[in-house]
């Protein structure tokens, strides 16, 4: 069953790219990120971690695909990263808040309004962390000095004579 699922989930993610223009060669690797970010939620939620944390994981997961995928390919990090977190976005959520609003259930309303704001939230965070974390990895032990990069020396000193001679 949740081989069906990652597979619909692949699928859908595939054409969803190809709604967005996505180039060619990145489709199919846009929907492999959505796959393993759905696989992610799926065996987070079948774990019964709860829909947030899944949601947690499965954003993060696809920000680390995406970053990968992105430095691999040579192309920008949304291409892979917009449908890595579609299958975690609260759609399903969304609508349930409407329907209770019309069905004038107020208390189900604020449950599932906390919930999927909690969800986008995790679904926000987990890509700000994958983010930073890729931002210190690659430019780890270098120091920003307006337009250019120069390497710290092991006693803290920058060397600036290193990257002036162009």
């Amino acid at each position: 069953m949740i081989v069906l699922q990652v597979l619909g989930t692949f699928i859908a993610i595939v054409g969803f790219a190809m709604l967005l223009d996505t180039p060619r060669k990145y489709v199919l690797l846009a929907g492999l990120t959505g796959a393993l970010a759905g696989l992610v939620y799926l065996i987070g939620v079948r774990q019964n971690i709860g829909v947030v944390m899944a949601s947690f994981l499965s954003a993060f997961s696809a920000g680390i695909v995406s970053h990968i995928f992105a430095r691999r390919f040579h192309a920008p990090v949304p291409i892979f990263l917009l449908g890595g977190i579609l299958p975690t976005v609260p759609g399903a959520g969304m609508y349930r808040i409407v329907y209770s609003i019309f069905q004038g259930e107020s208390v189900m309303v604020e449950v599932y309004l906390l919930e999927t704001l909690k969800i986008a939230g995790v679904i926000a965070l987990a890509v700000f962390l994958v983010d930073s974390i890729f931002k210190i990895v690659e430019h780890d032990g270098w120091k920003q000095n307006s337009l250019q990069y120069i390497r710290k020396e092991k006693s803290g000193k920058c060397d600036e004579n290193k990257f002036d001679q162009k």
